[in-house]
């Protein structure tokens, strides 16, 4: 599974040490510990998964990003619905968002800070506001509750979401019905 993604690239294992509880012993070499994880994580992605990965038209390295995505956007109770928003948007190009994901976990990612306004113009690739599609990488290391549901989305009509002050994200199927919650979240 790390056959597609070039020898030297720095973030080459991001997404593929998967996290799960590990014995690991005083002085034990990090390659060992590495391969562990690397070793867990092709074991929990059963060849019955790369099979329907493969169907789906997709990667490994794609299930792994959409999955990097949804673990770091969500607090564990909507992933799947959070997955058909990616699809949705990557699907259907030519709708309201163009084929661009407008996901801020990936900026957060670039940037490695809280993001502001301004930061939604960034020049990075993993700018998922300007760029269309995927980013380069994987942002995070999803655990398998993120990636089933990047392999069994939700079937939805939302294109858009937003957390409410309640701590729970909302849905939408447009910007305008986005912006008036925000809006209304706001108090405006």
């Amino acid at each position: 599974f790390l056959q597609e993604i070039p020898l030297g690239d720095p973030d080459r294992l991001e997404g593929y040490l998967f996290p799960d509880t590990y014995d690991f012993y005083m002085g034990e070499d990090p390659r060992t510990v590495i391969n562990k994880m690397l070793v867990n994580f092709d074991r929990r992605y059963t060849d019955e998964m790369r099979a329907e990965t493969t169907e789906m038209g997709y990667t490994v390295r794609d299930i792994v990003i959409i999955a990097s995505m949804i673990e770091r956007e969500t607090d564990g109770t909507d992933r799947a619905t959070i997955a058909s928003v990616i699809y949705n948007r990557l699907n259907n190009t030519s709708a309201e968002t163009v084929g661009t994901l407008g996901v801020d976990a990936t900026l957060v990612y670039a940037l490695g800070r809280p993001i502001t306004q301004a930061d939604y113009t960034a020049d990075t690739p993993y700018n998922t506001y300007t760029n269309k599609g995927l980013p380069p990488g994987p942002i995070s290391n999803p655990g398998m509750e993120s990636i089933n549901a990047a392999m069994e989305p939700a079937d939805t009509n939302y294109y858009y979401y937003a957390l409410g002050s309640d701590g729970k994200h909302q849905f939408f199927r447009t910007l305008a019905e986005q912006q008036a919650f925000i809006a209304q979240q706001r108090g405006e």
